[in-house]
């Protein structure tokens, strides 16, 4: 399981969320097997979902990013539930690209940096908020940074990393946000730029065996924190033949007869999990007859 923390200033003027999403996006590697550079980009993303989802809160909550940056890779979605629990999707999970400038894999280049990032909340309203912002990096926590300056006015630093194998498994990942809240000081805000600006990549932090706790502290640079609270989470799928036959049902009379004709078992796959639904004439034409 993965661990996320949340910490917050004595005095209350600025707070941090952190993960080790490793678990998670070691999971997600296994599941969608995609190329080294689309992992990464994959869980930051899957990582940044979970530490939006916590600031959720009803259990029934979800937040849902969609990064699409007209990259080789194609549209991205990560959802995440108020616990950190995520699951991610994509259009394409191959794209080999050389290293970038930096000597390191190429996410910009895999993900794209030209398109736009779309975070969907269900908060149980009528209608779910939708924030949109201008991808301005395609390395993910620079966007997700943006997102929050733009789209709903919070000062924020976020940073996220996943560290890959030489054999494509993932070593470690996680990430961290940092917000300010209103009335925040100066003297506060200058640790923290001072300290940002000396902070370590979070995998070197995480590889060298540091806990998600202490990475916290030391992204606050020794302000006096208080911990509120931490959450175990997961890479964790909700789909269920229910929905896939929700799914079938959408279709429509017209469609589901045409498979009827054709003869042959119809098959929903999950692009979560790849988990697939078969269902057979039998079934088909038993949906049928609920829409008639």
């Amino acid at each position: 399981m993965g661990k996320i923390v949340r910490y917050i200033t004595k005095d209350g003027s600025a707070f941090i969320i952190a993960a080790d999403s490793t678990d998670a996006v070691y999971k997600m590697e296994r599941i969608h097997k995609p190329s080294a550079a689309v992992t990464a980009g994959m869980g930051r993303l899957m990582t940044a979902a979970s530490l939006m989802g916590v600031m959720l809160k009803d259990k029934d909550d979800s937040v849902t990013l969609r990064f699409n940056g007209n990259g080789p890779a194609g549209c991205v979605i990560a959802v995440s539930d108020w616990q950190g629990n995520c699951r991610i999707s994509v259009e394409n999970p191959i794209v080999e690209l050389p290293l970038n400038s930096k000597g390191k894999l190429d996410v910009s280049g895999a993900l794209g940096n030209s398109g736009y990032l779309y975070v969907v909340k269900d908060i149980g309203l009528k209608e779910p908020f939708i924030g949109t912002t201008q991808i301005v990096s395609g390395e993910v926590a620079e966007d997700i940074t943006n997102y929050f300056a733009v789209s709903e006015q919070t000062p924020s630093v976020c940073s996220l990393g996943v560290l890959i194998n030489p054999d494509l498994t993932v070593n470690c990942a996680g990430g961290f946000l940092i917000q300010l809240l209103p009335g925040c000081p100066e003297n506060i805000i200058d640790v923290l730029e001072k300290n940002i600006s000396v902070l370590p990549p979070v995998t070197q932090m995480l590889s060298s065996k540091m806990t998600v706790d202490e990475m916290a502290v030391k992204a606050m640079g020794g302000l006096d924190l208080d911990k509120l609270d931490e959450t175990e989470f997961t890479y964790k799928c909700n789909c269920s033949r229910q929905k896939a036959q929700a799914a079938m049902l959408a279709a429509g009379k017209k469609e589901l007869e045409d498979m009827l004709k054709d003869g042959k078992p119809a098959v929903v796959e999950c692009h979560f999990c790849d988990k697939r639904y078969e269902f057979d004439l039998e079934d088909i034409k038993s949906l049928i007859k609920k829409l008639a």
